[in-house]
This record gives C-alpha cells, sequence and structure tokens, in this order.
C-alpha cells in the first residue's frame, strides 16, 4: 500500500490558528529554479517529480503550499510510535503546554496563536526537545501537525538572551520555507523581545566579517554554509541547537543534501541535532542518520488505508467529448456540494475548464505553472465554496482537506512514467473525498483498452472493486446516494 497516504491527513479540526501566510513578503517559485544564491538552475531540477501527465509536482513548492493552506493544527488518524535511544529511561508526554514549564512569555505567544492544547506529535515531541541534558531527535510530521510550532518553541525555550551571538541554526530548503517559519517564531516569540532573528537566505547579505548578535537564525543550506565558512557570520562550534526540517525535500534538491552534511560537521558533538521529515524512505533514514546520531525517533504508525466511505465506479467513454458528456450527466444526477476533476495534462485541464464554464459551472483550474501563492489563492477561494467545481493537474493531488467535496473525477487515470497504474497518486486523489467520516464518490473515465487494464491494475492493488457505472440509467446513478 502507499506509503504516504491520505489517511494520515485530516481527520478533524483541532485548533484555530490566527497564524496568517502573507504573501506579499515571499515572492513566487519560478518555474526553473534557482539556487540559494539566485543562480539559474538546470530546467529539469531533482526536487522536480515529473509525472507521466505532464505536469510537473515540485516537493518543495507542495511543501509551502501546504503550509500556506494548513493555517490550523489538524489531529491524524495515526498512532505515534516511540523509539527512545535508552529504552530503560521513562517516556514522558503531555497533554497541556503548562506540564512543559515554559517561560510565562513564552507560554503566553503560545497561546496568542491559538494553540490550546499540544498536538499528537507535540505531546511527544516537545519533552524530548526540551529535556536536559539534551536529547537527539528524528521526527515524521507532515505539514498541519503542529510541527513547526515545536522546533520553533524548542528554538525559543533554548536561548540564552544575554549571549549575543548564534545559538539556535535551522535550515530549510528554500528561502519561502525560512520565511513561513520565521512568521511562526516572530509570533509565538511576541513577547520576548530580546530574543532576535536573522534569516541566512539570498539577498540578505552582510559585511564580511561581521558576527550575527541574533540568537536564531534560518536559511537555506548555501547560504548557511558561506556564512559560517567564507564570511563567518556565524561560528559552527557556538551553535548548540541544529533543526533540520523537510529532510525529504532536502535530499531531493540538487546540492543541499551535501551542503547540509558539511554544516553538520561543523558543529559541536554537544549539540541538539532535530531532524524532521513528511516521509522516510530509505534515503530520507541514510540521511538522517548520517547528520543525527543517538536518536530519539518518533514516527506515525501506518493505518492500514480505507476506502470504505468512498464509492468507486467506472464509466466506459470513447474520447474526451465523451467523458465531458458523462461528466456533465453526472453532475446533473447526483447531489453534489463540490467537486475535484483531475486532467493528465495543463492542456487539458484547460479544455476541460472552458467547457465546463460554458455550461454554467463555477469552475476553477489549478496547475503546474501557477505560483505557490496563485495556487493558495484559488484553494482558498474553492475551500470558501466561491467555486463548486476545482480541475486540477497532480499539483493538487495530495495536501487539500474541503470538508465539501463530495465527488472527485478523474477524467484522465493516473499512470507512472512506464504506464502502469499510479496507485498511490489514485489513492491521495480520491481521497480528498470520504472526508470527515461522510460518504465520497469516485469516478474513473475509461476510453480505451489500455485505461481499463489501469482500473483492474488499481482494482487488484486495493482489494476493491470498482463498478461499472451504466450512465444511461439515472436511476440507478440516482440510487447510489441514497
Amino acid at each position: 500500500m502507499s506509503k504516504d497516504s491520505w489517511a494520515v491527513a485530516v481527520d478533524v479540526q483541532e485548533a484555530s490558528s490566527s497564524l496568517q501566510f502573507d504573501c506579499k513578503k515571499v515572492r513566487g517559485l519560478r518555474s526553473q529554479l534557482s539556487d540559494v544564491n539566485g543562480n539559474q538552475a538546470p530546467e529539469t531540477s531533482e526536487n522536480e517529480v515529473w509525472r507521466k501527465d505532464g505536469d510537473k509536482v515540485d516537493l518543495a513548492e507542495q511543501s509551502l503550499l501546504n503550509k500556506i493552506i494548513r493555517r490550523s493544527l489538524v489531529r491524524n488518524r495515526n498512532q505515534v510510535e516511540v523509539l527512545q535511544r535508552d529504552p530503560s529511561s521513562p517516556l514522558y508526554s503531555v497533554k497541556t503546554f503548562e506540564e512543559l514549564r515554559l517561560k510565562p512569555e513564552l507560554l503566553k505567544g503560545v497561546y496568542n496563536m491559538g494553540f490550546n492544547r499540544p498536538s499528537r506529535i507535540q505531546e511527544n515531541a516537545l519533552p524530548m526537545m526540551l529535556a536536559q541534558p539534551p536529547q537527539n531527535l528524528i521526527a515524521q510530521s507532515q505539514s498541519g501537525t503542529g510541527k513547526t510550532a515545536a522546533f520553533s518553541l524548542a528554538m525559543l525555550s533554548h536561548v540564552n538572551t544575554a549571549n549575543k551571538w548564534t545559538q539556535c541554526l535551522c535550515i530549510v530548503p528554500t528561502y519561502e520555507l525560512a520565511l513561513q517559519i520565521g512568521q511562526v517564531i516572530e509570533q509565538m516569540g511576541k513577547f520576548c523581545p530580546d530574543v532576535k532573528m536573522a534569516y541566512a537566505i539570498r539577498g540578505n547579505r552582510m559585511e564580511r566579517g561581521t558576527k550575527l548578535q541574533e540568537q536564531i537564525v534560518i536559511g537555506t543550506p548555501g547560504t548557511v554554509l558561506d556564512w559560517c565558512t567564507k564570511y563567518r557570520h556565524i561560528d559552527p562550534k557556538k551553535i548548540s541547537m541544529f533543526v533540520l526540517d523537510e529532510a525529504d525535500v532536502m535530499i531531493a534538491t540538487q546540492g543541499h543534501r551535501d551542503q547540509s552534511i558539511r554544516i553538520h560537521r561543523m558543529l559541536t558533538k554537544d549539540c541538539q541535532m532535530l531532524l524532521f521529515s513528511a516521509t522516510f524512505e530509505d534515503s530520507v533514514w541514510r540521511f538522517a542518520e548520517q547528520v543525527v546520531p543517538d536518536p530519539n525517533i518518533i514516527r506515525l504508525k501506518r493505518e492500514e488505508e480505507t476506502l470504505d466511505t468512498i464509492k468507486q465506479f467506472y464509466v466506459l467513454c470513447k474520447e474526451k467529448e465523451d467523458k465531458f458528456t458523462a461528466l456533465c450527466d453526472l453532475y446533473g444526477c447526483l447531489t453534489i456540494a463540490q467537486a475535484m476533476i483531475f486532467c493528465h495534462t495543463r492542456k487539458m485541464a484547460s479544455w476541460l475548464t472552458t467547457n465546463l464554464i460554458k455550461e454554467g459551472h463555477q469552475v476553477a483550474l489549478l496547475s503546474g505553472e501557477m505560483t505557490v501563492e496563485q495556487r493558495a489563492a484559488v484553494i482558498e477561494r474553492y475551500r470558501n465554496g466561491k467555486e463548486k467545481v476545482l480541475v486540477t493537474t497532480n499539483v493538487c493531488s495530495r495536501g487539500i482537506d474541503v470538508e465539501q467535496v463530495s465527488l472527485v473525477v478523474n477524467f484522465d487515470l493516473p499512470m507512472d512514467m512506464d504506464g502502469n497504474a499510479d496507485n498511490e497518486t489514485y489513492l491521495h486523489r480520491i481521497g480528498r473525498t470520504g472526508r470527515f467520516g461522510k460518504r465520497g464518490f469516485a469516478v474513473n473515465m475509461v476510453d480505451s483498452k489500455h485505461s481499463m487494464d489501469i482500473i483492474n491494475q488499481i482494482e487488484m492493488h486495493f482489494n476493491r472493486r470498482i463498478k461499472k457505472l451504466d450512465m444511461s440509467n439515472l436511476d440507478e446513478i440516482e440510487f447510489l446516494q441514497s
């Protein structure tokens, strides 16, 4: 089964957060990636995943998008598994922030952000992060689980304000993510005026040899490395807490993995190491083991993905015009709050959007050429019900949690580079419906023998039957909702 499942995502909203993302402060990610110093990178970067559908999924962009659109803590369905470096030591977890014995001004900052109680990840991670003597940590955590707030709180707690040098260093794959984390620290540290923060990101230049007095530095690996070596703004031997966020994105980005390891090697053995990643494939584990010695480990136990709340069907069609007719018939028969429709290519998504609008539908379009800010704005409008239909490529197959989505349509079936069923993407796509305990519908458009083979592969993989839907029998369609 898929490792990164929709079942890991939002279950119910847990705590309202006042954190807002100011898009004006962040320039859009360009379609051609640039390195941390603003140099143009090759057109095909290692952190861009090219799908069979021709629309690329940039891992760093997807991570940033998830952070922007998830403005509140979420609770996921998975149990947390804790592996301690010393199994004989007692395992502590907390149910309230008061139990952490934070400084009053920090506790005030936490509550001011709208966090009422620790999330599931925070319950276990915070006692380890704040422990004395310091403990190293490797943690698996998706966007929305309170991970950023957790390590921000740890860094703010760790700072000795009497020392005017960099004590906590956090590295992330892109400057946009650095600014996102910085906003969390600024809000959480609102009542800690003596704690200062700096961004080690491209364009933020200082005179060579000038020593930073800010206790917390957040930046990208290339700039941080320059600040530690070439410009000597930071003394790495004085760093006592090192945070590496988005490790899975980091190692997929050209150069970042090696730069991160070089930074790590300059730190002292007493420096506390905290590493976070949304996924933990073998490559991430190997990287984590290089960077974090003797760690405590927090992982999410995988629940078996359940498709029980989603009814799955396929419709036989001949060509895209037949698919469009079937889609309109389906939409006319079902009582649909909101729908999401997935296409292979930007061209197909654009064609479908144009024709749906002609039919009088309120439609939003989401695809890979849009900036992160533009995507976030489209998603926010859709989430607020301004548009009832969202047409998208794979850039939207994960990370969007909209309670009102009752129908997902695979206008084009997801395939991998070899033309076989992309089961993981299929699961992410149809997982946009059937959320929050509600029933959902997933309809797959089949226009060839190859498409039918894809359906059969998906059925075998998930051990679930996908039923044929007879579009000529309107009574059958209406019966499905009863």
